[in-house]
């Protein structure tokens, strides 16, 4: 037994408590993500939980899962378009029930594999521990702007410190994956965390470092948020130049949005 099983069914019902108060025509509000439909968003976690939960128990499926996918990327077809393919486009509160019955089961079965042991991904093989971690991370990103569409102002636990080790340890990905030096300078990282522990990493640094609320640095790693529209504290030439182009998950290098257009945008009900 380890942790992030849990921590990735815990951050996953608070999510299914925000939307299933919903009716199912709310499910096709677009977010300020790409213009993505609440719809979109849970096909998108479902669709790559599915995924996940493939590659750890029936690896020769997830290799089909793979190549299908990379197939539909040469063909140009949207990563959407190739996700309601393989959940029959369900939507609204049935696909909520869906993607539930589904986390919940993949929370159990993560929970009794042994954590150390590789598993295919759409990347690299990673652990089973990094792959249920990477489940957790997606569902907090994606889940950021449902919370932000229904202006409810979100109350996070302290299992996004598994978020925040991920942003630490992706430093040097951030830029190799823009086919960028990786400064030799590692920041100092100095987080409050929602239950007002502090959690550092590195070595103190009085001029290149990163300092303040771990939600907000979470936030930016995964790009919900664009840095300036936070109030963290960024010094250094090094520690500035990660902030603005931060980046915790695999794929090519994305953008993080600019200042100003993700936010809360409605009162909270």
């Amino acid at each position: 037994m380890f942790q992030q099983p849990s921590d990735f069914r815990d951050e996953s019902e608070e999510l299914y408590r925000l939307l299933a108060r919903l009716a199912d025509a709310d499910f096709e509000q677009k977010t300020q993500f790409k213009d993505w439909t609440i719809n979109d968003v849970l096909r998108h976690l479902h669709v790559w939980n599915w995924a996940a939960r493939l590659s750890l128990d029936d690896p020769d499926a997830f290799g089909d899962f793979r190549a299908r996918l990379f197939e539909a990327f040469q063909q140009g077809r949207a990563v959407g378009e190739f996700e309601k393919q393989w959940i029959d486009d369900a939507k609204g509160l049935a696909l909520l029930e869906k993607w539930r019955e589904f986390y919940l089961a993949m929370a159990d079965r993560f929970a009794a594999a042994d954590p150390k042991k590789r598993v295919a991904w759409a990347g690299p093989d990673m652990s089973v521990r990094s792959s249920i971690t990477a489940r957790l991370m997606e569902t907090w990103a994606h889940g950021q702007e449902v919370y932000d569409l229904l202006g409810v102002e979100r109350e996070d636990g302290d299992r996004i410190k598994n978020i925040a080790v991920l942003g630490v340890n992706t430093f040097g990905w951030t830029f190799t994956n823009r086919g960028l030096d990786v400064p030799p300078d590692l920041p100092r990282v100095e987080l409050t965390a929602p239950s007002g522990e502090t959690w550092t990493w590195n070595e103190p640094s009085d001029d290149n470092y990163v300092a303040g609320r771990a939600s907000e640095f979470c936030q930016v790693v995964t790009q919900v948020r664009n840095v300036a529209d936070t109030s963290l504290e960024v010094v250094g030439e090094t520690a500035r130049r990660w902030m603005s182009i931060a980046q915790c998950f695999a794929g090519g290098p994305e953008e993080p949005p600019a200042p100003g257009t993700r936010h809360r945008t409605q009162p909270e009900r």
